[in-house]
Parts: structure tokens; C-alpha cells; sequence
């Protein structure tokens, strides 16, 4: 049976691995650079248009009536780049490297009544357009518009019908390009408007669409071109140190180690002082008529209800430590380019499954050890604790994205492709993951034997429930990265691009610390009041930041960003249910583990023959 089962692993496995690669290969590649020879055209992809202030919600450019081939052609993109809604296909614009031109005429249109008030409306919501490059991005607004007076009010929309595109070259490559309006006048988007270009006739109103293109020489190597777009303000610019959050956050470490180790070890000497007077006894020789902590060491190791459900959050909270950790570390190893599209989205799907078996090895160890028999349904639990509300969520925002024509709608390649990545990466090695630590799973290692009839818990002042717990234990983590957070949120939903990932390493690494010292802190409290039942406390104290992650959320969403409408707000909330669900997973293993570590060594502690 055991030769069966290591041989069906072997080819699980086989199969998980060339299913990686092939998922590794739709990574997005490193910019190579691309030689020109002067004259050689340069394709501009057109790739999606939306609102300024909801940058999840996108179009693909070509929903608004504008210039057009007659045959579109798209891009191959990586899944990465799929996920970021991206959606390339070839434009009109006939650039050349190193070929200035001024005022080509690009098309003649004769829009519609309706085709107007679509630009109109486009405009109206601050729709910005991005063009692709040479994998450089370009950004620019679809149109202007002016509200000015109040009595009268005059509002003013129009479209751009003129673009001025500005390359810079050094030598044979392409180091950075962008679009400019400046000295350009916008075409009135109003019945019985005309300006340069456009006149009204019975069909609808004419605009013609021109552009310009400059090349200019650039000193700067195409392997710094990076740099180039980091400089680059039409979005906001690079985010820098914050020191107010980090000195916060050092401050709040220093005073919770500072209370755990020397005002919490003053009172656990003072307690083996008192409780190991008689040198003679065992542990379970223990004076009972003593109260505290030392009074339940016949109850303290009894195992948890739901012993499945609490291995499965630790196995799948140790996967999304894991998880994190490698995402930053590979951002402080520069493998994200700022100008690349979808690079982190890519890697955190890769990584999601390849550390399942660290779920499955986690979840299926513990239980064991706890003495759980279906660890069959344990493996499936653990695979499908994240994994369904992840699917259930999406489902609803790709729906929703899928309703209004946004291409943040994934297409059914990708959805098959992902899921392919889940049924035979994802799960296989969740199984194989549970099936090594369940058979290398060792014994609990109590110091202390438990008794068969449970002790009876006393009556418990009100500051020791679990709820008061879970709002000291979540809100001094959520404290500890408040500040962090914002530029997180500003980043994920916002214009921002993140850079100090060495800051977000730190960051992480305090949340963990003061997730442990503020778990140790109330296990012990717990304990003193000769309560026992810590095991699902101990998750739940500190897995309760991400409730108030969910909270800054809401006021983050209504007072410090400018989404607005059915697409942003369900990709929002839906995501951000998800953002706090796996930060209590996180912070919840941590302080299991924390308190877990902690009661094993203060009963240890006790002298025993």
C-alpha cells in the first residue's frame, strides 16, 4: 500500500512540475533589449482605457470610438499581464525609429450622436488611455474638461484629437517614450461644435485624428531605462521612506518585548518560586489547593473541538507566511520591474501553489499528533479552506467585470489555465504535502498527563472573554503597520508603485513579532484565571487584526480614495474580505504557535520526578 501510494506521488508530482513550467513560461520574461536600425517601424500596441480614480476597472481601448484597423490583432500576453487586465492589439500609428514626423494624419470619423455622448461620458469621468511601447507603457488623458463660474456655469468637455509622441533612443534601443497635449487644442464634444479638423454635417460630427512623433537622443543605457519611468509623474510618484510608521512601529516592538520579557518573567519566577516548593512532587502530585496557572496542568494539554478546522488555519496560515516572505524577498532581489505588467500577480499564483505542500504538511503533522483519524477529510479541508472563498469571490467580480465589459474579465483560457494550476499543481501537492506529515508526524510531547473528566472552569471577570481579547490582540498588531497600511492600500488600489520592499520586510517582521508578544501576553492571563481552553483563543487574539484591516478598508474606500461605482466597489470589498481573511490566517498560526511554545515551557518548567 505504502510502495502504491509513493509511486502514485512520484507521477502526481511529475505531472505538478510540468505543469509549473508551463506556468513559469507565461511569467513575465525579462526586458531584453530590442535593436532598431534606423527606418524600422516600432509597433504601439493600444491596450486599455478606464476611470482615473478606479484603477480596477478597464476597457479595452478599442470600446471607444476611435481610430481602428480593419483587422484587430493582439498581442500575446503573459498570464501576468492577462491578470492585470491587459489587452494589446496593434494600432494605427506608423512609428519608425528614428523618423520624426509632424501632423500625420492617422483617421477621419464621423461619429454618431451616440458615439458622442460616449466620449462625452468617457471624458466626463476622467477616462484615462494606455498605449504600449516597446514595454514601455504611455499614459494620457482621453479628453479635457473645464468646470468653471457659478452663475453661469460653464462646463466645457473636449476630446483630444492630436498627440505628440516624444522617444527617447540611445543608440539602437528605445529607452523611454510618452504622449503630450501641450500647445494642442481640444476638439468640442458638443452638437453643432467645430474646430480645427471637424466640421458637422449631416451624418454626425467629422474629427480627424493626427499625431506627431520626436525622437530624441538619450544618454541613459537600456538597462537603467527603468529609472526613466520611475521619474515619469503622470501617475503619483514612487512612494518614499516613511519614517513616522517604521519609528511607530519600533516603538510599540520595544515596549511589548520590553513587557513580555521583564515584567511577564518577573511573574512567571515569582510563580516557580511558589509552586516549585515541594521538590519531591510530580505534576500530577501538585498541591491542588493552590490556585493559578500550575492548577490546571491536567486540563491545559486536553486537545480542542474542531481539531480538524484548527489544523487546517495553521497549515494554511504557515503556506501564506511562506508565501509573503517569498514575494518580498523576491522583490528585494529586483525581480519586479516597475515597468513590467502583472510580474508580483504572476509570481504570488506560481508560489500560491507551490507552497500547498507546505499546507498539507502543516495541517496533516499537528493533526496527527492531536490524535485526529480522518486525515483524508483533514488533506480536502485544508486544500478548500482558502481556495473556495477564493473561487466564491471571484466569481462575483468576474462576473460583475465580465457584465460591464471590463477586461479585468478573465477570458476562459485563463480560467482554465488557473485552474489547471489548482487541480494539478495546487491540490496534488496539498496530498502529498499531508501524506509525508502524516508519517512523519511525531507525538505532542505534553509535559503533563491529562486527566479524563475535564476541570470545571471558574466564572471569569469580563476583561478575560474572548472578546475583549480579540480587541486587544487585533487592534495592537493592526497599530503596529496602520501607517504601512495606507501606502499598501494606495499601491494595491491606487496609482502608487511600491519600492521599499527592505521597509516592507521590516514591517512584516515586527506585525509577526508583536502578533507572538501580545498572544504569550493573554495566553498567560487565560491560564492565571484557571482557564484551559486556549488553543482556539490563542487563534483568535490576534487573528482578529484582520477585522480591523476590513475596517480601515471601509474608511479607506470613503475617505481616502476616490472609487466609486458597482465595478470598483465589488472588487474592493470582495478583495478586501480576502486581504483580512488571510492576514487573521497569518497572525492567527503565529500566535498559536507563540502560546503553544510558551505553556510548553512554563510546565517543563514545573520540577518533576
Amino acid at each position: 500500500m505504502t510502495a502504491r501510494l509513493e509511486h502514485s506521488g512520484l507521477r502526481v508530482a511529475g505531472r505538478s512540475m510540468r505543469l509549473c513550467v508551463l506556468v513559469l513560461c507565461l511569467l513575465p520574461h525579462f526586458c531584453w533589449a530590442v535593436s532598431y536600425k534606423k527606418g524600422d517601424p516600432v509597433t504601439l500596441y493600444v491596450n486599455k482605457v478606464g476611470p482615473y480614480h478606479n484603477p480596477q476597472e478597464t476597457y479595452h481601448y478599442y470600446t471607444l470610438p476611435v481610430c481602428r484597423p480593419k483587422e484587430i490583432h493582439h498581442k500575446a500576453l503573459s498570464l501576468g499581464e492577462v491578470l492585470d487586465g491587459d489587452r494589446m492589439a496593434e494600432s494605427l500609428y506608423n512609428i519608425r525609429f528614428r523618423e520624426s514626423t509632424e501632423r500625420q494624419a492617422l483617421c477621419k470619423l464621423t461619429l454618431s450622436e451616440k458615439e458622442v455622448d460616449q466620449l462625452r461620458e468617457a471624458v466626463e469621468e476622467l477616462y484615462y488611455f494606455e498605449f504600449v511601447l516597446d514595454e514601455i507603457p504611455i499614459w494620457g488623458f482621453v479628453g479635457y474638461m473645464e468646470e468653471s463660474g457659478f452663475l453661469p456655469h460653464s462646463h466645457k468637455v473636449g476630446l483630444w484629437t492630436h498627440l505628440d509622441f516624444n522617444i527617447e533612443y540611445n543608440g539602437d534601443s528605445v529607452i523611454f517614450a510618452n504622449v503630450s497635449v501641450k500647445d494642442v487644442k481640444p476638439e468640442p464634444l458638443e452638437e453643432g461644435g467645430a474646430g480645427h479638423g471637424a466640421g458637422v454635417g449631416s451624418g454626425g460630427l467629422s474629427i480627424t485624428h493626427t499625431y506627431s512623433v520626436r525622437w530624441f537622443e538619450s544618454t541613459l543605457p537600456h538597462s537603467r531605462r527603468a529609472e526613466r519611468l520611475r521619474d515619469y509623474s503622470f501617475f503619483p510618484k514612487t512612494l518614499e521612506i516613511h519614517w513616522l510608521s517604521i519609528i511607530n512601529s519600533l516603538v510599540l516592538v520595544v515596549l511589548l518585548l520590553g513587557f513580555v520579557i521583564i515584567i511577564l518573567m518577573r511573574v512567571l519566577k515569582n510563580d516557580f518560586a511558589r509552586y516549585n516548593v515541594e521538590e519531591d512532587g510530580g505534576c500530577d502530585d501538585l498541591d491542588q489547593g493552590d490556585n493559578g496557572w500550575k492548577i490546571i496542568h491536567t486540563d491545559v494539554f486536553r486537545f480542542p473541538p474542531y481539531k480538524s478546522l484548527l489544523c487546517a488555519v495553521l497549515g494554511v496560515g504557515a503556506q501564506f507566511l511562506t508565501l509573503a516572505t517569498g514575494i518580498i524577498v523576491m522583490a528585494l532581489l529586483g525581480m519586479f520591474n516597475v515597468h513590467r505588467h502583472g510580474a508580483i500577480n504572476s509570481a504570488a499564483i506560481v508560489l500560491y501553489a507551490l507552497t500547498s505542500c507546505v499546507s498539507g504538511y502543516c495541517s496533516c503533522s499537528f493533526y496527527t499528533q492531536i490524535q485526529g483519524q480522518r486525515w483524508v477529510w483533514n488533506i480536502i479541508l485544508t486544500s478548500a479552506l482558502f481556495s473556495a472563498p477564493l473561487f466564491f469571490t471571484w466569481s462575483v467580480v468576474n462576473s460583475v467585470h465580465w457584465w460591464s465589459g471590463s477586461t479585468q474579465a478573465l477570458p476562459a483560457t485563463t480560467v482554465l489555465l488557473l485552474l489547471g494550476a489548482w487541480v494539478l499543481v495546487g491540490f496534488p501537492l496539498t496530498v502529498i504535502g499531508g501524506i509525508v506529515g502524516k508519517n512523519r508526524a511525531g507525538n505532542f510531547q505534553a509535559p503533563c498527563r491529562t486527566r479524563n473528566i475535564p476541570r470545571q472552569i471558574p466564572q471569569q471577570p469580563w476583561y478575560k472573554h474572548t472578546a475583549v481579547h480579540m480587541a486587544i490582540g487585533g487592534f495592537l498588531p493592526f497599530s503596529a503597520i496602520s501607517v504601512e497600511l495606507y501606502y499598501i492600500f494606495a499601491t494595491a488600489w491606487g496609482r502608487e508603485h511600491y519600492t521599499l520592499y527592505g521597509i516592507l520586510l521590516c514591517v512584516f517582521a515586527i506585525l509577526v513579532s508583536v502578533g507572538a508578544c501580545i498572544s504569550v501576553a493573554l495566553t498567560y492571563f487565560l491560564l492565571s484565571g484557571e482557564d484551559y481552553r486556549w488553543w482556539w483563543r490563542s487563534v483568535l487574539s490576534t487573528g482578529s487584526t484582520g477585522i480591523f484591516i476590513f475596517l480601515y478598508s471601509l474608511f479607506y474606500y470613503h475617505n481616502r480614495s476616490n472609487m466609486s461605482g458597482l465595478v470598483q466597489s465589488v472588487e474592493f470589498f470582495g478583495y478586501s474580505l480576502l486581504t483580512a481573511f488571510v492576514f487573521s490566517l497569518m497572525l492567527g498560526t503565529v500566535s498559536f504557535w507563540a502560546s503553544l511554545a510558551f505553556i510548553r515551557y512554563i510546565y517543563r518548567s514545573l520540577k518533576m520526578d
